[in-house]
């Protein structure tokens, strides 16, 4: 089974991309999705949310204010390392359960869908290659004020808290520039799908 990882900035299009590679036949794991789930009411990284960042960061309801709990962390360096110390090992534990799963079923294709495999070695051993998807900063901006409502100021913020992407194409084995048009961006997986085999 090959293992790929799928990895980029904020609003560079990863899921995008990972649909397209899916479509062609790969399983997809998606570390947002997974990350959602080990953070819901009552798990213990909700726990230790609450506690160290305070009841504040709760809906009504119980669950957690994504865009609240990223407020306080973008801008504070320590909260977000002392977030992700909380959320990513249990992210990675989900991976590498769902990698064996996958595996028995007999997959010849898995790709792990997720922004900080570069920045968190942990990910980066359980894959064989790795995808870096890029967009130009301005696209990035756009698409951010567009689909999730931030103010210029807050999408250059968590543009900013995030490795410069030309650093992160450094550690890629291919690059996808999903800067252009769907076709574009569909041109370049093609063309990675073959140079992998899919």
């Amino acid at each position: 089974m090959k293992v790929i990882g799928i990895t980029g900035n904020i609003a560079s299009g990863k899921s995008t991309v990972a649909r397209m590679f899916e479509a062609l036949g790969a399983r997809i794991i998606d570390a947002d999705e997974i990350a959602r789930i080990v953070v819901e009411p009552g798990a213990p990284a909700w726990e230790e949310i609450v506690s160290e960042f305070g009841r504040d960061v709760l809906e009504p309801d119980g669950a957690i204010n994504r865009k609240r709990l990223a407020d306080i962390v973008f801008g504070d360096e320590a909260k977000r390392k002392r977030l992700n110390d909380i959320t990513h090992p249990r992210i990675g534990e989900r991976i590498s359960e769902l990698l064996r799963e996958y595996k028995k079923e007999g997959a010849p294709v898995v790709m792990v869908e997720a922004t900080l495999i570069v920045e968190r070695g942990g990910l980066k051993s359980l894959i064989d290659w790795l995808i870096v998807v890029t967009a130009d900063e301005e696209t990035q901006i756009e698409r951010l004020i567009r689909d999730k409502g931030f103010t210029r100021e807050e999408a250059l913020s968590r543009l900013r808290a995030q490795m410069p992407a030309r650093e992160k194409m450094m550690h890629g084995d291919y690059i996808i520039d999903n800067s252009g048009s769907l076709e574009d961006t569909r041109a370049g997986v093609k063309a990675v799908s073959e140079a992998i085999g899919l």
